[in-house]
């Protein structure tokens, strides 16, 4: 096996849309090199566009993959399966679940940064491809083209800032270290998984739930000062689930503005404990 020639790819659906219209991130990751790229797409979007997206982003910088893992997304179980096959000799293998971690540091990613998402994806994948991977040894980036890669937190560090602009660093800077610590989050819930020997929390359908109120810039977030520490609203029904570690939920017209779905770390089985449920006028 050699880089970019086997990957794996996957779909995170139904995210806040974007000015651009965008609502789904397009997951392909190198399965040797774990270097990926995160694509902005519509879930509507046609297999034509599909295709020439693909074309664009793997097959002009990697060469053509010999094989594709993928979920059964019905993507690419008819027609982009068939063209793959035919015109370019890719075999695509089904798997039911796929890079969990990258999904679960995504989804995190989105609820930081609201329906701008698509503003900061290149940055979230930059930051992923430059950071520290364990079953690799090294950072995707790394193992991909054998040397390690300077980052905008470097600038600030050497004083390139001093050439480039003070806003040009600070900002990128920023997101970076927000991303690197959704990312370690991400990787110590799957471990924790692992590490338990269980499977992530999952809910059914109907079941009602808690949902985590948090301090974050951009999510629900409480009114009254001093209270910072985890709390819950709810209960809420489940209405579907989206992706393997996301739920959407029905959310109450209080909280029209609010996109309805949410990562399984922010959600909760309800009690019967009152006690836990906070009233919705205590939050903004």
């Amino acid at each position: 096996m050699w880089k970019w020639e086997q990957i794996s790819m996957d779909f995170i659906i139904k995210l806040p849309h974007t000015p651009s219209g965008c609502d789904t991130i397009w997951v392909i990751v190198d399965r040797l090199t774990k270097s990926a790229h995160f694509l902005a797409i519509k879930e509507n979007d046609k297999m034509e566009k599909l295709a020439r997206i693909y074309v664009k982003e793997v097959v002009s910088r990697h060469g053509v993959p010999i094989s594709i893992i993928s979920d059964q997304d019905a993507r690419f179980t008819s027609n982009f399966r068939k063209s793959l096959q035919k015109s370019l000799g890719t075999r695509l293998d089904m798997s039911t679940r796929t890079i969990q971690t990258l999904e679960d540091m995504l989804q995190a990613c989105v609820v930081d940064f609201g329906n701008n998402w698509e503003t900061h994806l290149l940055l979230v994948e930059f930051s992923y491809n430059n950071s520290y991977h364990t079953s690799i040894k090294a950072a995707p980036f790394e193992a991909l083209y054998g040397r390690k890669c300077r980052s905008p937190i470097c600038w600030a560090e050497v004083g390139d800032s001093q050439l480039t602009g003070p806003e040009l660093v600070h900002e990128p800077t920023e997101k970076i270290v927000q991303i690197r610590n959704r990312m370690a989050a991400a990787r110590d819930r799957q471990k924790s998984y692992a590490d338990k020997r269980r499977k992530p929390l999952e809910f059914q359908v109907g079941d009602k739930v808690l949902l985590k109120v948090s301090p974050w810039k951009g999510v629900i977030c409480f009114g009254k000062r001093g209270k910072l520490n985890p709390r819950y609203i709810g209960p809420f029904e489940i209405l579907k689930r989206v992706g393997p570690v996301a739920y959407q939920l029905n959310l109450p017209t209080e909280l029209d503005g609010v996109h309805n779905v949410f990562h399984v770390s922010n959600l909760k089985k309800c009690l019967s404990d009152e006690t836990l449920i906070v009233p919705l006028d205590e939050i903004r």
